[in-house]
């Protein structure tokens, strides 16, 4: 493929958010004729079709849907480079931290790891995505996050070549809401057959919390399976259910859900890591979230 020529991109992005010639022509001041003579070099210099007919509206095809999405990317980013210079310096020295979170993580937990870098000098853009372990070790690899936290250890043997970082430990309460908490106080025993909401299967908790069950010979009532934990709290402070949280959030969640704590327990211990590119941690955000979780999170 030959260099990518802009103004080409620029034109068939237009094509498209217009959804077809004769607007893009205008916003463009453009004739259709010049237009479409441009749409097909930029096909041709691509080897990809990016349009094609339906009656007399034109079509993205799938290139031309993931051109798309990468111009719609490109351009945006253009905008807020704009945007950032018209601002000023201090705004255009913001640095931009792309952190990857496995969904299974506690949100308070998240939170609570990265609020120490909303008050670096220069300031900090937090940009958080959502997703399985593998998806976002990939995406790290490709230097499209900077950082992925997650509940358990990468596996040996992986495509990326990522390091582990260990941020902390801890054991885990058991909450429920005041009227279901009053009737199984006598633990670990009052948790056979009572109603539990636990993470989806597969996950690190999911696979404790099943051997810690073992283990007592108790078997509670599966009433939900979560992959989302704040919805799992949510569930829980309605009184489908009890759930488990990190010891170390168990306070705040106490009083943010309105719900009360049964016991705690270390025989389940939650762990959080971080992975990144680097052997030792070198970006300045990544360092600051590494030393706020050992030194105040998980002391």
């Amino acid at each position: 493929m030959q260099r990518l020529n802009y103004s080409h991109l620029l034109y068939f992005w237009c094509v498209a958010r217009e959804g077809g010639l004769a607007p893009a022509s205008k916003a463009l001041r453009l004739t259709p004729q010049t237009l479409s003579g441009q749409i097909r070099a930029f096909e041709s210099s691509l080897g990809k079709r990016l349009f094609t007919k339906s009656g007399r509206k034109l079509v993205l095809t799938d290139a031309g849907r993931v051109a798309f999405r990468y111009a719609d990317e490109i351009f945006a980013l253009g905008q807020e480079l704009g945007a950032a210079l018209e601002r000023g310096t201090a705004a255009a020295e913001a640095v931009r931290l792309d952190v990857g979170l496995v969904e299974a993580l506690p949100k308070m937990i998240v939170e609570r790891l990265l609020e120490p870098v909303l008050s670096l000098t220069p300031p900090v853009r937090l940009s958080c995505r959502e997703g399985k372990l593998q998806e976002l070790v990939g995406a790290l690899g490709a230097h499209t996050l900077d950082v992925v936290l997650g509940d358990e250890p990468l596996a040996p043997g992986g495509a990326v070549r990522a390091f582990t970082h260990l941020l902390g430990e801890c054991g885990v309460t058991f909450f429920a809401s005041a009227e279901l908490a009053s009737r199984h106080r006598k633990f670990p025993g009052a948790l056979d057959g009572a109603p539990l909401l636990v993470p989806a299967p597969g996950t690190a908790l999911r696979r404790q919390l099943d051997a810690f069950f073992e283990r007592h010979r108790v078997a509670p009532h599966i009433v939900g399976e979560f992959e989302d934990s704040a919805l799992l709290k949510a569930f829980g402070a309605a009184g489908h259910g009890i759930f488990c949280v990190p010891s170390t959030v168990a306070r705040e969640v106490g009083a943010m859900y309105d719900v009360r704590a049964i016991a705690s327990t270390d025989e389940v211990v939650e762990r959080f890591y971080a992975f990144s590119v680097e052997r030792k941690i070198k970006n300045p955000a990544v360092a600051t979230i590494s030393q706020a979780a050992r030194g105040k999170l998980f002391t």
